[in-house]
This record gives structure tokens, C-alpha cells and sequence, in this order.
């Protein structure tokens, strides 16, 4: 009887194939929500170590330790260490220093105001956050007078 037939193999085939389509859909945006979730906290995570890192530079500088004609592995912020899974540097060839008038990279005199950026990436790449940072010659009491 007509009404007894039952499904042919060509419709399941299809509806089987349609189902497959449906979860492999799913299931990659599933995948890309975990991964873009997992960006953005490393992001997160990198621009307030930035921010924390150039903190502690700038209180290490005024503390008396500034370093005249300074490249950029002349800053070493004792005490300062980044999370787990992240690297934190001053990026080299990014000092550059006032001479009154404008920015330059060459250090002719040092007046006592370096501009550097620093840079937070984490160890997979997926996150990197830079800030650039003035440092300025904290000027003591017995100092000469700064210019």
C-alpha cells in the first residue's frame, strides 16, 4: 500500500547530509567563539601589563635611575615580571630623545627626556600591546640644574 512505503534511501541520504552540514556549522562556530574568547583576554591581559610595565619604568627612572644616552636594553625594571605566557621589552631602536625642539634618535646631548616604547606580546602571538613612554631625568636637590 501507498501508505506503508516507508523513506527511499535517496531521502535519507540527503537528510543525513543536510544534518552533517548543520553540525560541522555549529561546531566551527563554537570552535571560533572559544578561540576569539581566548584572543581577547590575552589582549586584555597585554595592554594592563603594558600599562603596568611602563608604570614601573617611570618609578625606576624616578627613583634615580636614569640612564643618559639609553638604548634599549639599558632599562631593567627590577621586581617587574609579566604573567605567565607573555614577554615584556622596551623594543630596540625606539629611544629616541628630546633636543628641545623636536625628537631624534641620536643622543646629542642627552637633556634629560627619552621617549621609548614598550611592548608586551604573548608567547603564542596571538596578543601584543604597545605604549610609548617619556622618561624624564628626576631632578634632586644636589643635582645640577636641569635643562
Amino acid at each position: 500500500m501507498r501508505g506503508q512505503r516507508g523513506e527511499s534511501l535517496l531521502e535519507l541520504v540527503i537528510a543525513i547530509a543536510l544534518m552533517g552540514v548543520a553540525i560541522v556549522a555549529v561546531m566551527s562556530g563554537l570552535t571560533t567563539t572559544v578561540l576569539l574568547s581566548d584572543v581577547q583576554r590575552k589582549e586584555a591581559t597585554a595592554s594592563s601589563t603594558v600599562r603596568n610595565y611602563a608604570e614601573a619604568l617611570q618609578q625606576f627612572v624616578a627613583d634615580g635611575h636614569y640612564v643618559a644616552c639609553a638604548g634599549a636594553g639599558s632599562y631593567v625594571v627590577p621586581g617587574f615580571a609579566p604573567p605567565t605566557g607573555f614577554t615584556a621589552r622596551i623594543v630596540p631602536g625606539s629611544v629616541l630623545y628630546w633636543t628641545g625642539a623636536l625628537w631624534l634618535p641620536l643622543c646629542l646631548p642627552d637633556r634629560g627626556v627619552q621617549k621609548l616604547r614598550v611592548k608586551v606580546d604573548s608567547t603564542d602571538g596571538r596578543a601584543s600591546e604597545y605604549l610609548d613612554v617619556v622618561l624624564r631625568k628626576s631632578c634632586g636637590v644636589d643635582d645640577p640644574p636641569c635643562s
